[in-house]
Formats: structure tokens, C-alpha cells, sequence
């Protein structure tokens, strides 16, 4: 049995594919790892083509895979994924060394190429590369938005919904391998089933997907601050399964930046929405995202972001400078004016203004008692979340001197010191 080393790069989105294709991998006779550093009969990358950094990672873990290749006689080395979606054929002729160069969704030829046939099977199952109580559901591809920033739409082309009786069935499976937290992801949530037969909604997703047994957190990722279904909030409220906890893009505030951005919402709107969700979930967990140094946003457009910052009080928050990247609209019409220097200074004060609204909201917990999955240990001390915290992205809650306890088990965990991206805590009892 021949070993096939996948090596995912990029977001969360593509380990969902890479996921899938190590099944097929696997129905056709292969033995899969996963990121692994050594050398394999076949190493397959999938790229990510989202910005320019990523691309720089993309081609440099290219190089070192064709550069280690050469130790062995018939290896091979394929690449797929978004940098190739759009740059294949540059990027043959400049890296000629590489074996086969694919698309995102080439899984067929992938299997060819290594196999010389394959076989189709199990399209709903994967081998999962997260830890395993948890697993992202992917339930749509492509974007329908036109953010001025953004060339997710030319990489995956237009919305594209997985029908929910296909998502179902691939979270039944998730849930028999042991998977207790779904964490649904797609470009935009908020647009699902719009272009299906029924146009269901994402809340009739989430209630779909709550009836299957084993299945006790659904996360959600990624939710556009327009065309959330009205009823999304109180089914929010209403269903344990479901954490509370939203991801919301917001990446501004100040309407002459929103316009220019795209975005298909004002300041107002924003508001709003946020103090509906407040209102109709009370405790949720709101992230978001925040972008400094879009074309012409000017000291007074990011002082408005602060000021918004401050007041709103997100319970989780990451930020990025602007990067103009080709394939977009702003890369094509907008002029790059913001300085890299100022964008820098911009992203380390909008930083540091969220480090104090953590801090404060970390140390409101101190004395509470949360429903804590764990995740990992690491020389006797472990380490969990609760459903206000998504992995990898967010906060943990560390737990000392608690004896053994079980990953991918729940406990209720008291809250007995805080900092601001980490909490303490000690074990009650079983969750």
C-alpha cells in the first residue's frame, strides 16, 4: 500500500476537501497522513490563493516538496486547490518539477494521475485531520457577494448550496466516527439554500442537523451581516445543541468605507443587527473581523471603527490590514493610498483596544461554572473550550491539577482566574 501525504494549507474550507479526498484516496487503496514532513511515494498540496502571503507559503511549500521529491526515485508531487484554480498555468511553467498540476476540484484527476483509475465512492465520508470530537461541515461553495477586496468568486465561482439531505448524511457519518461538534462553515452562511428547490434556510439546516444523535454543539462560521433568516436568532436561543455563538465579517463601520468596500450595508444596519442578535440571544458570543487600511479610509473613517469597537464590545475579534490583491474589483479600480506603515499602526491600536474589552470580559467570568469540551493535553495540563470559543481561532480555558480527564469530553469547569485571551479554571463534575 503506497502512502499518499496530503499537506493542507489555508482555511478551514479546504481541509474540508482535502478531508473528502483522503477517503477517495483511501477507497482506491491508498494509505493517507496527514502535514507530514517526511518523504512519501505521492505528496499532494492544497494551496490557498486567498492573499498574498498565502501564495508566498503556497509556492515555498511547492519548492520544499519537489526539492525533497528528488531523494526518491518516482515520487511524486501534485498540487491543487485555489492558487491553481487561477494560476495553474503560470505556475507550470515556472515550477516545471511538479508532477500534476490540478484544479480545486479535480478529485478525478488527482486519482487518475496517482492510480491511473479510480473509483468513486463514499462522497459523503472523510478521514478527518481535526482532533476527534469536532469537524467542519462545509455547506456551500463559492460566494455570491462582490466585496471590492475579495477574489473568493473568481477563485470558486458563484453560491453553490450542498442540498441538506447530503449534509445530513455526511454529519450522520461525522457523528458515528465520534465527531460531538459540527462547526458549519462556508463562504457566507447567510446566502444557503437560496438556489436549491425549496430554498431552504440555514435555520432549517441547523434544526435538520440537531436531530442526529451524538451531534451536541453546532457552530456557526461566517455569517454575512445582510440576508440573515429572521428566525435564525431565536433557534439560536431556543436550541441547546446550538452554541451561542456567531461569526459576523463585519470589517467596518464607517458608511463612505462600507460603500467602497462593497459591502451592501450601512453603519445603521450594522447596528442593528447587532442589538438584535444581543436582544433576542442574550449571553451569545459574537466574533467578527475587521479590516484597517482599505483605499481612502482616512484617520476619521478608523476612528469611527474604534469608536464602534468600544461601544459594541465584541467577545472575539481578529483584524487584517488591507492587501491588494489581484482578481478584485478594488485591485482593478482603487488606488492603494493607505501606507503599509499606517495600516501597521492602525491594526496594533485596533488590537490593543480589544485586548482591554477581552480582559474585562474575561475577568466578568471568574467565579462562573461553564460547559467546557476538552480538546488536548500537553504534560498534565489540559486544555478546553466552551461554545463561546471555536478552536484555533479563539480563547482556551486551561485546567491544572484536575487529575485525568478525557478528550473530547464534557465537564462543567468553575472559572478561577482570568487573562485576556486565556481563562483558568478547575473541574466541577461531568457535563
Amino acid at each position: 500500500m503506497k502512502n499518499v501525504n496530503i499537506i493542507n494549507l489555508g482555511c478551514c474550507k479546504n481541509l474540508v476537501d482535502s478531508e473528502h479526498l483522503a477517503r477517495q484516496l483511501q477507497v482506491n487503496g491508498f494509505r493517507v497522513v496527514y502535514d507530514h514532513p517526511d518523504l512519501h511515494d505521492y505528496t499532494l498540496i492544497n494551496t490557498c490563493g486567498f492573499i498574498h502571503d498565502a501564495q508566498e507559503e503556497s509556492i515555498n511549500t511547492i519548492l520544499e516538496a519537489v526539492a525533497l521529491k528528488n531523494q526518491k526515485t518516482g515520487a511524486f508531487v501534485g498540487v491543487f486547490g485555489c492558487l491553481t484554480q487561477i494560476f495553474k498555468e503560470q505556475l507550470k511553467a515556472e515550477i516545471p518539477e511538479v508532477d500534476g498540476w490540478f484544479g480545486k476540484y479535480d478529485f478525478q484527476a488527482i486519482l487518475g494521475a496517482l492510480n491511473g483509475k479510480h473509483e468513486a465512492a463514499y462522497d459523503h465520508e472523510r478521514v478527518i485531520s481535526t482532533p476527534s470530537h469536532y469537524s467542519y461541515l462545509k455547506i456551500a461553495e463559492g460566494c455570491h457577494r462582490k466585496c471590492a477586496f475579495c477574489s473568493i468568486p473568481v477563485i470558486t465561482g458563484t453560491y453553490k448550496s450542498a442540498p441538506i439531505q447530503q449534509l445530513v448524511k455526511e454529519a450522520n457519518f461525522l457523528a458515528q466516527t465520534g465527531v460531538k461538534e459540527l462547526i458549519l462553515i462556508a463562504q457566507d452562511l447567510t446566502w444557503y439554500g437560496r438556489d436549491l428547490d425549496g430554498t431552504p434556510t440555514l435555520t432549517d439546516l441547523v434544526k435538520a442537523l440537531s436531530e442526529i444523535k451524538g451531534i451536541e454543539w453546532i457552530r456557526l462560521h461566517y455569517a454575512y451581516p445582510t440576508g440573515v433568516p429572521d428566525d435564525l436568532f431565536d433557534e439560536i436561543n431556543a436550541n441547546p445543541k446550538v452554541c451561542r455563538y456567531l461569526d459576523i465579517p463585519v470589517q467596518h463601520i464607517s458608511d463612505r468605507v462600507l460603500k467602497a468596500m462593497k459591502r451592501g450595508h450601512n453603519s445603521k444596519q450594522m447596528s442593528g443587527l447587532i442589538q438584535n442578535i444581543k436582544q433576542k440571544v442574550p449571553g451569545i458570543a459574537i466574533r467578527t473581523t475587521m479590516m484597517v487600511g482599505f483605499p481612502g479610509e482616512t484617520e476619521e473613517d478608523f476612528e469611527q471603527l474604534l469608536d464602534f469597537v468600544r461601544s459594541t464590545k465584541f467577545d472575539r475579534l481578529g483584524a487584517f490590514p488591507y492587501s491588494h490583491e489581484n482578481y478584485t474589483y478594488a485591485y482593478e479600480h482603487l488606488q492603494d493610498n493607505v501606507p503599509e506603515e499606517v495600516k501597521e499602526q492602525r491594526l496594533e491600536q485596533l488590537m490593543e483596544t480589544q485586548h482591554k474589552i477581552v480582559l474585562e470580559r474575561n475577568e466578568s467570568m471568574i467565579g462562573k461554572t461553564l460547559r467546557v469540551i476538552i480538546d488536548r493535553e500537553e504534560s498534565g495540563i489540559y486544555y478546553g473550550r466552551s461554545e463561546f470559543d471555536s478552536p484555533e481561532v479563539d480563547e482556551e480555558i486551561v485546567i491544572e491539577n484536575s487529575g485525568i480527564l478525557q478528550v473530547g469530553t464534557f465537564y462543567n469547569i468553575e472559572i478561577t482566574d482570568a487573562e485576556a485571551y486565556e481563562l483558568l479554571g478547575k473541574v466541577k463534575n461531568y457535563a
